[in-house]
């Protein structure tokens, strides 16, 4: 339990009698932002475009891969949404394995994974809208017939709460299963789940979160 609860870490006093809590969640989400920064910012001084060095050739296979594994997914005409999706997947990924690290994942905090979950279906709307313009937007709810309309209306809903309750979820089950494994057989098992639980489920539900986000988008831009 005290591995599963969000402590206030410290809180803000704002003019007008603001009063805001700042968790444990939202230390590590800025400890994660801190370390993409930094190695960003190592990897990517005095690029070239001849002769490059080591540190360089890193950069753009990283760059590379990621970027065109979410292109993959969200298909050529969301090329647009690429960098914001492959920005939520590498802090998915470092914040579903941090806990190997001594920090607690901030995506056992239900308020975070509800978060990410609105932004997504915000900049899904958002892309449907641009892509189709509003009446076609709009008519799109009326599809296939007009009986559906309210299903597809509460379409709107359901989306960021299956993204929300199925990374939450996954996350929060993976971490009680090894602490019952470390419970239970406290020797080398738990190494051996660790890889699979902490570190491959970890990486597999941040791959889920932008898999679904980007044919979220491809359906709403076709």
């Amino acid at each position: 339990m005290e591995q599963l609860s969000c402590k206030t870490v410290f809180s803000l006093n704002l003019p007008g009698g603001i009063h805001i809590d700042v968790s444990e969640a939202i230390v590590v989400t800025w400890i994660i932002m801190a370390v993409l920064i930094l190695v960003s910012f190592i990897l990517t001084r005095n690029l070239k475009i001849d002769h490059i060095g080591k540190r360089q050739a890193i950069a753009e296979t990283i760059v590379t891969k990621l970027t065109g594994m979410v292109e993959k997914m969200v298909g050529p005409k969301g090329r647009a949404y690429v960098p914001y999706l492959t920005t939520v997947l590498i802090y998915l990924g470092l914040s579903n394995i941090i806990g190997l690290f001594g920090f607690k994942s901030p995506t056992k905090d239900v308020n975070v994974t509800i978060a990410l979950a609105v932004m997504s279906i915000v900049l899904v709307e958002a892309a449907g809208i641009y892509h189709l313009g509003v009446k076609k937007w709009i008519h799109k709810f009326t599809e296939p017939i007009a009986i559906v309309t309210p299903f597809n209306i509460l379409d709107l809903f359901t989306r960021p709460l299956s993204l929300c309750m199925r990374l939450f979820g996954n996350v929060l089950g993976a971490f009680v299963i090894m602490e019952l494994i470390k419970i239970a057989v406290p020797v080398v098992l738990p190494a051996v789940f660790s890889a699979y639980f902490d570190i491959f489920d970890g990486l597999l539900q941040a791959y889920v979160f932008v898999f679904l986000t980007s044919l979220y988008i491809s359906e709403e831009i076709e």
